[in-house]
């Protein structure tokens, strides 16, 4: 245990519960910091249920590649805890090193005072505290959970906001339904300041215009202002300033032609003037691990059958479940090949929304633990939960076990592709364990 996971884990027990959603006692720690987030760059706020942390990079991207700074702040982490907080930098950015992240942490702990606070909210004040420190051109700043009470809406006066598809997710803390989850995430919204909505179902739409319009915050509505789709192996963006015809996005699945196009969107209408040369070096450089992530080499590679597939997502909601069970029948329809899923949840996730989508297309469900949580979904009621969707299953004890139990099915319907599944802790852990951490 390094320095900084030394003080995390001091930081948890700060709090009787590890999420409760507040700006009360982040707006305290703020003040008697000095209001770091009164010393930003220009913030984009970003916000939904699917397609924050993919639209954010598209972002990041294209920024980077006309040469601009930016600093990156998303949740949860992968490997490492510093992957949160990318700082900016001439000719790209960086993670936060391990000793400065400490330092942050440790200056904010000090200002805190032992304090009741939640681990998100104290995480989020250091970042806040170091990005004011470092000099950068744009601040892309991913809420944590909901937007409305998420610590990242201390900041007063985003340059614009970002509102990425929205559906069921964190019933525990944002409620069960579509307008109330998406009452939530439109709290983001700012009176004046651009709000850019991606595609949305209608309930979670007519939320979100309601409250925009109480706010007096202007939409920019995909479908209606924007739109951005496939068309002949490319990525068509269109709205009021023009028509952009585009490589299409280096990230697989056709839902990130949308979240391309809400990047482009965003930029647009924040007024950062992206040249068309930065958004096409950003389409085709970009990077989001454990986003529909093709595997090619690691030690998990490595034991995979001769010729295998091997894809990683961190998806874990019904929303992740269609696109990824869409993007699976894209890749089977130009090149078959059986389906196995490696699946572990955690038992706050709805599997049976998750697993729908996939009847029809996979030939077996291998469950498997979630390494180092104690909310995973024991892997044996997993099993029976996508058994009752109709799905063939199987119980292994790890992602390499199921992997050795893939491989001893193999048949003359050739090598398969294998994707693991259902939980972002799950795909941190198997990018430590396969070699391929974030970097």
């Amino acid at each position: 245990m390094d320095r900084s996971d030394a003080i995390l884990e001091r930081l948890l027990h700060l709090h009787p519960r590890e999420i409760d959603l507040s700006l009360e006692r982040i707006e305290v720690l703020m003040a008697d910091l000095g209001h770091p987030e009164r010393r930003l760059p220009p913030v984009i706020h970003v916000a939904g249920t699917n397609g924050k942390g993919s639209t954010t990079a598209f972002m990041r991207a294209m920024l980077e590649a006309d040469g601009r700074r930016v600093h990156v702040y998303t949740s949860p982490h992968l490997v490492r805890f510093h992957e949160r907080i990318r700082l900016g930098a001439d000719g790209g950015g960086r993670f936060i090193d391990e000793d400065e992240l400490a330092d942050a942490l440790l200056a904010v702990e000090k200002v805190n005072a032992g304090r009741s606070i939640t681990q998100f909210e104290i995480t989020t004040a250091a970042a806040l505290d170091v990005f004011a420190r470092h000099p950068a051109d744009v601040l892309l700043l991913e809420v944590g959970l909901g937007g409305r009470l998420d610590a990242t809406s201390v900041v007063p006066d985003p340059l614009a906001m970002v509102i990425t598809a929205v559906s069921i997710d964190h019933e525990k803390f944002l409620g069960d339904t579509l307008p109330g989850i998406a009452a939530e995430k439109a709290g983001i919204l700012k009176r004046g300041r651009p709000g850019i909505i991606a595609p949305q179902p209608e309930a979670a739409l007519q939320v979100i215009e309601d409250i925009a319009a109480r706010r007096g915050a202007p939409l920019f509505v995909a479908n209606r202002d924007w739109v951005a789709h496939a068309e002949r192996g490319r990525l068509v963006y269109q709205d009021g300033d023009g028509l952009l015809d585009l490589p299409s996005p280096r990230l697989a699945g056709r839902h990130q032609y949308t979240n391309a196009g809400a990047a482009i969107a965003t930029l647009r209408r924040a007024g950062l003037a992206v040249p068309t040369a930065a958004i096409e070096a950003g389409l085709v450089s970009v990077e989001w691990p454990a986003r529909l992530q093709r595997l090619t080499y690691g030690t998990l590679v490595d034991r995979a059958p001769a010729d295998a597939e091997l894809w990683l997502d961190g998806g874990h909601n019904p929303g992740a479940g269609v696109v990824i069970a869409e993007a699976m029948a894209d890749l089977e329809e130009r090149s078959p090949r059986p389906l196995h899923l490696i699946a572990g949840m955690l038992n706050t996730k709805d599997p049976v929304g998750f697993f729908k989508p996939f009847a029809g297309l996979v030939r077996r469900v291998h469950t498997v633990p979630v390494p180092m949580s104690a909310a995973a979904r024991d892997p044996v009621e997993l099993a029976s939960i996508a058994a009752d969707v109709g799905l063939p299953t199987a119980v292994s004890g790890s992602v390499a076990e199921a992997i050795d139990a893939i491989a001893e099915e193999v048949d003359a319907m050739g090598p398969p592709r294998i994707l693991i599944c259902g939980s972002l802790y799950l795909a941190g852990s198997v990018l430590a364990e396969n070699g391929t951490p974030p970097e």
